[in-house]
Parts: C-alpha cells; sequence; structure tokens
C-alpha cells in the first residue's frame, strides 16, 4: 500500500465482509484511490485561472453558446456517479474565452464532489466573475445513479437545474433563445 487512502480502501473491503488479499482484489484499493483522485481533481483547479487563461478583448456582443458539454460527477451523500450534460452561454461585455475554456470550467466543478444544484450556480458564477459579461446561462440535465440503483430506483429520472445573471434574468426572449438553442439539434 501506497497511500493513505489505499489503506482506507483495503479497510472499507474488510468491513464489507471481502478479502482485500483475494487475487481479484489485490490491486483494487491502489485502482479505487486513483480512479477517486481522478474523479476529484476539480479541486485542484481554478475555475477563474482556466478562464483568464484564454481571455481577450473582443467586441462581439451576441450570445455564446457551448451546449451538450458531458459532465461525469459524483454525488456527495452517496459517493454515487451523476452524469448528463452542460449548456452554458453567455453574452459578452468587451471579452470572451476560448470555447474549450467553457467546458473546463464545467469539468473543474464535475469533478469534486458535487450536487447539480450548486454546480450549475458555480459555473454561473466563476464566467460572470471572470468575464463581467452581460449574462450567464447554465442548464445542467443529469442522470443520478444514488435515484436509480438505490433508493427509489427510478431508471429513467433525469434532473435539470438552471442558474441565469444578467440580461438572461431581466430579457425573456433571450433566456428564451438560449432554451430553444440548446433544445435544437444542428447537426
Amino acid at each position: 500500500m501506497n497511500s493513505k487512502l489505499e489503506n482506507l480502501y483495503s479497510q472499507i473491503l474488510t468491513e464489507l465482509g471481502e478479502d482485500p488479499q483475494r487475487e481479484g482484489l489485490l490491486k483494487t484499493p491502489e485502482r479505487v484511490a486513483r480512479a477517486m483522485r481522478f474523479f476529484t481533481k476539480g479541486y485542484d483547479e481554478d475555475p477563474i485561472a482556466i478562464i483568464n487563461s484564454a481571455k481577450f478583448v473582443e467586441e462581439y456582443k451576441q450570445m455564446v453558446v457551448v451546449k451538450d458539454i458531458e459532465i461525469y460527477s459524483l454525488c456527495e451523500h452517496h459517493l454515487l456517479p451523476f452524469y448528463g450534460k452542460a449548456h452554458v452561454a453567455y453574452i459578452p461585455n468587451g471579452h470572451i474565452t476560448g470555447l474549450s475554456k467553457i467546458a473546463r470550467v464545467v469539468e473543474c466543478f464535475a469533478r469534486r464532489l458535487q450536487v447539480q444544484e450548486r454546480m450549475t450556480v458555480q459555473i454561473r458564477d466563476s464566467i460572470q466573475e471572470a468575464l463581467n459579461p452581460l449574462g450567464v446561462a447554465v442548464v445542467i440535465e443529469a442522470g443520478h445513479m444514488c435515484m436509480q440503483m438505490r433508493g427509489i430506483q427510478k431508471q429513467n429520472s433525469a434532473t435539470t437545474t438552471s442558474a441565469f445573471t444578467g440580461i438572461f434574468i431581466k430579457e425573456q426572449k433571450t433566456r428564451e433563445e438560449f432554451m430553444q438553442l440548446i433544445a435544437h439539434k444542428l447537426r
């Protein structure tokens, strides 16, 4: 065992009635520890720095939408996965950022122990803070394994959360345009 986390997973296997020395489980604590470090790597990332690493002066004043960003996160209540798609838009106010940076901010927050509601707001707030756009819109649609494989066991359930700032709150037509754009499949 190399790490405290590996030792803890070995103890968990023992508490579950398993033998961590059994052939099939010999490397499981190491693999699970490595996986958990990956699943929670967002704690080591700064979303504002991500956006600022590709922030450019630009007078573009129309909506920028990055949609269908895959998310994989862990529910902080059960440490079970939830997964789905994030849709993010902003209306620049003198600055834009690289499109991949929007997806990286989503990933940064998804790779933490989360609740979908908080993640939606965190994504919105970080883009608002870094770019000071005229408005930000975030919608996340996700399936939660804590609802699908335990508890209520509703396999086809999905949760949708949204968070808006600025013009997306003030102007219903702007919010509606965003919702139409994320619903429409161009490909």
